[in-house]
């Protein structure tokens, strides 16, 4: 196969729980993770020399590519699975950066599953995640794709029932936040409230969309939110417009919101592109809905 196009999709947590510091500084995660139809498109095409060549549209700065996930997916998969042709890949980017949605890490999960159809590697999802966790730990879930459960520092996966269908309203503020950092700061063993990650999965087996917004919650907003307080503020502004709920994704700072109807999620995103706009915020504004490739 001489090219292929694929859909990298973003992810939410709808859940999560940071249960402990592990002694080689990661640290176990208990999590619900979904993945939403706002997706970057790679083009993938098969290059006759062995090098790898990425290009990107002219919004997004690819950086060094060294620390590219992209690009050291590329170089895992030709180098550990003795691929000798390049491979030219081009990057859309749309999923908002240093967000809590996975974005670098769905482009890598793409590659690979890419490289492993283009190449005719014959590889099964299995495999492909266990290497992904090489590159980093969203990689295993973004490789599967769906609603799943996250265990360990994310590598342990178990598919879960997706949820009713539902809108979702995704906004993005300008501020960047490190997952590091956060990690960093957050006091595991001063936690009061820890998620009820039984209960979004019973919400989730129900298939009580309701029962699903009750149960989300994040420890990781306990340090992002602290610190901006801009994220606070989307979502009491979504729950006001109308949303069942709104929560931080991941380590933030974007923030996402659950509704009935998409024509409620397209007046609460007008209303908070207007709010955030009066305050010299140009935010990243989405309404979307879950995804599942099953």
């Amino acid at each position: 196969m001489e090219k292929l196009n694929y859909k990298a999709r973003a992810k939410i947590n709808l859940a999560l729980d940071v249960c402990r510091r592990l002694e080689n500084g990661y640290h176990e995660i208990k999590t619900v993770m979904q993945s939403v139809n706002i997706y970057d498109e790679l083009e993938f095409k098969r290059r006759r020399d062995p090098d790898i060549i990425l290009s990107v549209d002219s919004r997004y700065e690819l950086g060094d590519l060294g620390n590219n996930l992209i690009f050291r997916a590329a170089k895992f998969m030709k180098e550990y699975y003795g691929i000798r042709q390049g491979i030219e890949i081009h990057l859309k980017k749309t999923i908002p950066v240093a967000a809590g949605m996975a974005g670098g890490s769905t482009d890598a999960a793409a590659t690979m599953l890419a490289m492993n159809e283009m190449f005719a590697l014959k590889l099964d999802k299995e495999e492909l995640m266990r290497q992904g966790l090489r590159l980093g730990a969203d990689i295993p879930f973004c490789i599967l794709g769906g609603t799943a459960l996250a265990e360990g520092v994310g590598e342990k996966l178990t598919p879960l029932p997706a949820p009713p269908r539902a809108s979702l309203l995704v906004v993005k503020p300008p501020i960047m936040v490190s997952t590091k950092r956060v990690y960093e700061t957050l006091r595991v063993n001063q936690i009061a409230k820890h998620p009820d990650i039984d209960g979004m999965m019973a919400a989730l087996e129900q298939g009580d969309i309701e029962r699903v917004a009750n149960y989300l919650e994040n420890v990781m907003e306990a340090v992002t939110v602290k610190e901006n307080s801009i994220i606070a503020e989307i979502k009491t502004m979504m729950t006001q417009q109308g949303a069942y709920n709104a929560l931080m994704s991941g380590s933030g700072p974007s923030v996402f919101g659950i509704f009935a109807k998409e024509e409620e999620a397209h007046a609460a995103a007008k209303h908070i592109r207007s709010a955030l706009k009066a305050k010299k915020m140009a935010s990243q504004v989405f309404v979307t809905e879950f995804y599942n490739p099953f």
